[in-house]
């Protein structure tokens, strides 16, 4: 899926943990040929290749899971989420490597791809239609994290009960390892303006859970004096104005990889309340004011977050 992953798990028996590693990466391959827009011939990149459509195509399990998800996450943001991204993504992405923002038509023939009659779904028959030409989905504010918690469950039925799958920062967790609470997770305090070895970093403990960080800490462009993120806000069709970050602790990691996304879209106002109105979600959002650096959390939050571990020192 373009990124590096990790999967850690705690067994006795090493034919056993590495079986069921092996299981969770042999998951996300699979799921890269059913949700990557990178990939002409995914799933994904079939259904957009046949818009516009008359009537509805039957896709798999999986993607319907994810556009269903996607689809109900678009409706509560106002927009402010959307699987039929595709177009304005490309454009940003040429923006991001020109440093110039899009051209105006280019933006408005884009912009004319996304939004709720862009993508229809039959519940009944599982089938997804998209009736406007031009329109592409894109799944990167969700995919990662529906296939982090699918390859946790591949890993579960391996035989493993306490496993972390980590997608280069979507990361998902069962249960704790063997005498402790929780696997302890680095999350930064992403001061605006610092670099990543200068922040100040601390743990979360999870168990049975998920976490992301959402923000422009490391893919960011400025264009005219005025810094943006990759995230690109599917109501404008730029990228989201930064520096800013928010981080969203969830029961599984589609819901934190996606509500994460829409959180930095929407900003810390509407951001924070959509996480606190999100069951069993937290978040804490950083953001740059004028000279000063603000933060804010949802009430569920946890209060006290350890210090992370020292790093090793470097040769």
């Amino acid at each position: 899926m373009g990124v590096p992953w990790t999967i850690t798990v705690c067994t006795a028996n090493e034919v056993t943990g590495r079986g069921a590693i092996a299981a969770g990466f042999a998951e996300v391959e699979r799921l890269e040929r059913v949700l990557s827009d990178y990939d002409p011939e995914s799933e994904l990149s079939r259904l957009s290749s046949a818009a516009p459509m008359a009537a509805a195509t039957p896709v798999s399990r999986d993607l319907w899971r994810v556009l269903e998800q996607s689809v109900a996450l678009r409706d509560r943001t106002g927009g402010g989420f959307d699987p039929a991204i595709g177009r304005l993504t490309t454009l940003w992405r040429q923006a991001r490597r020109s440093e110039r923002l899009p051209v105006a038509e280019k933006l408005h023939a884009a912009l004319a791809t996304v939004g709720p009659d862009a993508l229809q779904l039959d519940a009944t028959t599982h089938g997804v239609r998209l009736p406007k030409p031009g329109t592409r989905l894109d799944l990167g504010g969700i995919g990662m994290g529906y296939a982090a918690d699918r390859a946790l469950e591949a890993i579960a039925a391996a035989g493993i009960t306490a496993a972390m799958v980590d997608a280069s920062g979507d990361v998902a967790v069962s249960a704790a390892p063997p005498g402790s609470a929780g696997w302890r997770i680095e999350v930064a305090a992403l001061d605006a303006g610092k670099t990543e070895r200068s922040q100040h970093r601390e743990s979360l403990l999870l168990a049975h859970a998920a976490v992301t960080t959402s923000g422009d800490a490391f893919q960011a462009v400025e264009i005219d004096g005025r810094r943006y993120s990759h995230i690109v806000d599917p109501r404008t069709g730029l990228g989201v104005a930064g520096p800013a970050a928010v981080t969203v602790i969830a029961p599984d990691c589609t819901t934190a990889d996606a509500v994460a996304t829409a959180a930095s879209v929407l900003g810390p106002e509407q951001g924070l309340a959509l996480v606190a109105a999100t069951p069993g979600c937290a978040a804490r959002f950083t953001w740059r004011e004028a000279t000063s650096t603000q933060t804010a959390m949802t009430p569920a939050w946890p209060s006290h977050l350890a210090p992370a571990s020292p790093a090793p020192p470097r040769p």
